[in-house]
C-alpha cells in the first residue's frame, strides 16, 4: 500500500491542471461567436414559435368556421324544448318590422260582449 502526503497530491494536481490550462489559448473573437451563434439560435426559436402559434389559431379558427357551417339551421339541443320563436311570434314581419295587428303579436284575442 502506497501512502503519499495530502500535500504532495495537492501540489501534483495544481501543477498537472496549471499546465493543462496554460495550454488552452482561446480565440480572440471567441465571445463573439459564440454570442452571434447563441442570438441567431434565439431567433430562430422565436421565429418558430410564432409560426407555430400562427398556424394552430388558423386551424383552431378554421375548424370552428367550419363546424358552424355545418351546424343544422334548425334549433339545436340546447333550445330543443323551447317553443319556437320565429318572427311571427315576436310580433315581427319576415323584414324584422313590427306587425300591425294585435292578433299577430301574441296577444290573447278578447272578446268584448255588449250585452
Amino acid at each position: 500500500m502506497n501512502h503519499t502526503d495530502p500535500d504532495r497530491t495537492e501540489r501534483e494536481l495544481t501543477e498537472a491542471l496549471a499546465a493543462l490550462a496554460g495550454g488552452v489559448h482561446a480565440a480572440p473573437d471567441a465571445y463573439r461567436t459564440a454570442r452571434g451563434a447563441w442570438l441567431r439560435r434565439e431567433r430562430r426559436r422565436r421565429l418558430v414559435l410564432a409560426v407555430l402559434i400562427t398556424v394552430v389559431f388558423t386551424l383552431a379558427t378554421l375548424i370552428g368556421l367550419w363546424v358552424l357551417n355545418e351546424a343544422p339551421s334548425r334549433s339545436g339541443a340546447i333550445f330543443s324544448g323551447l317553443p319556437n320563436a320565429g318572427p311571427a311570434k315576436a310580433g315581427l314581419t319576415d323584414a324584422g318590422l313590427p306587425n300591425a295587428g294585435p292578433q299577430d303579436a301574441g296577444l290573447p284575442d278578447v272578446q268584448i260582449s255588449t250585452r
